[in-house]
């Protein structure tokens, strides 16, 4: 079976973009993912496209805006994936799986998503669309209160966590500084993030402005192409293993502390890949909410369940830690335009491996992790990167 393996990317700033729609965010970042990786639109057999919308735009059919956006791929086969906030991931795994059957030696994967023009109160019910609306549509808060509720029901089983979870967003703040294409570029100290205040205001249960990922634009694209062709480019980064699990939907339905999926597919990624976390130089997290984060350390198996405290406290994730968490400043800092995240988490990964990565690099990176997820850990995928060339 053909391996499909990164061979170039680009990245977008994400943020409020001047950009007024999808199709332009997607033109930003067509061109330079194809002079990254060496090859030209001809050469790209297949198009994965990643765009939530579910009413950020009237205008659907995303994935022909790709050849509305470059007309060099209007004859080229174009695919629009859609799975909540792991958007990107799920079509980053069609595209993988389109090259490892051998009907295509070059695909693209590129995520997107226009957020801001969209006013704030009805983002929070786009983005409810990814929660059970038959038991949780009138949930205060929209979405945020959903994890509101995650973060409200862990501090009565485990205790108060509200420095940890503002431990998190202190130090995703903190490696933001150094990614130039992130949303907020600005540091938070941990009494900041810890204290409720007209400027941190609290948003839904214990959770405050300084836990909840930011609304935000942005493109990114990955270019995949199978090892044989591979060899003859620049750069290749090899999934040693991906992994996909999921969960129910319903909240009412299971132990939503537990992040089963997410433990079920790192389980499987690290025993395919046959690693463990101590061969990991870094992880990309899906912290969407920083009692996310806290609850993803217990998943991978950083820590017991109820543990994920200290994890942050001990330093573990730090950019200098054992195994540094986010070093991109994760969605917190970086932004988390739904379309796009997936995306930009394997090219955050990528950059480390490459060792191109600039003032967010960790040091000898060699082998990296990728947690993406939709919804309330309903739907998760794993990946297990190395670069090979």
């Amino acid at each position: 079976m053909a391996q499909a393996q990164i061979v170039g990317w680009s990245h977008t700033a994400f943020g409020k973009s001047e950009a007024e729609t999808t199709e332009a965010l997607i033109a930003q970042a067509l061109a330079p993912a194809l002079e990254h990786a060496g090859i030209g639109a001809e050469d790209v057999d297949g198009i994965f496209v990643g765009v939530y919308n579910n009413g950020f735009s009237r205008q659907d059919f995303q994935g022909a805006l790709v050849a509305m956006a470059d007309e060099r791929f209007a004859h080229t086969p174009a695919t629009r994936y859609e799975n909540a906030c792991a958007t990107g991931s799920a079509a980053l795994h069609g595209a993988m799986d389109f090259i490892e059957s051998g009907r295509g030696r070059i695909a693209l994967v590129v995520g997107a998503e226009k957020m801001t023009a969209t006013p704030i109160a009805e983002v929070g019910d786009i983005l409810l669309g990814a929660s059970y609306r038959a038991e949780e549509a009138e949930v205060d808060g929209g979405f945020a209160g959903l994890f509101g509720q995650i973060a409200a029901s862990y501090f009565q089983r485990y205790g108060d966590k509200s420095e940890e979870l503002a431990m998190i967003a202190a130090k995703n703040h903190a490696n933001g500084m150094a990614n130039p294409l992130a949303h907020m570029r600005k540091p938070f100290d941990v009494a900041f993030c810890n204290t409720v205040s007209d400027k941190n205001p609290r948003v839904a249960g214990p959770l405050r402005r300084t836990d909840c990922s930011l609304v935000s634009d942005g493109a990114a694209v990955l270019v995949l192409a199978d090892a044989d062709t591979a060899a003859g480019l620049n750069r290749a980064i090899s999934f040693r293993a991906r992994a996909h699990a999921n969960d129910i939907m319903a909240l009412s339905r299971r132990d939503v502390l537990e992040f089963k999926g997410a433990r079920l597919a790192w389980g499987r990624a690290l025993a395919d890949a046959g690693v463990t976390l101590d061969d990991l130089s870094l992880v990309e997290s899906h912290d969407c909410f920083t009692i996310a984060e806290l609850l993803e350390y217990e998943a991978m198996g950083l820590a017991e369940p109820g543990q994920g405290g200290r994890v942050i406290r001990e330093g573990i994730t730090a950019k200098d830690g054992r195994l540094p968490v986010n070093p991109s400043g994760g969605l917190k800092s970086k932004g988390h335009p739904i379309g796009a995240t997936g995306v930009s988490m394997h090219v955050m990964a990528a950059q480390q491996l490459t060792h191109d990565a600039g003032d967010m690099q960790i040091p000898g990176a060699s082998m990296a992790g990728v947690f993406n997820m939709g919804g309330a850990a309903v739907t998760n995928y794993v990946s297990i990167m190395e670069r090979v060339k």
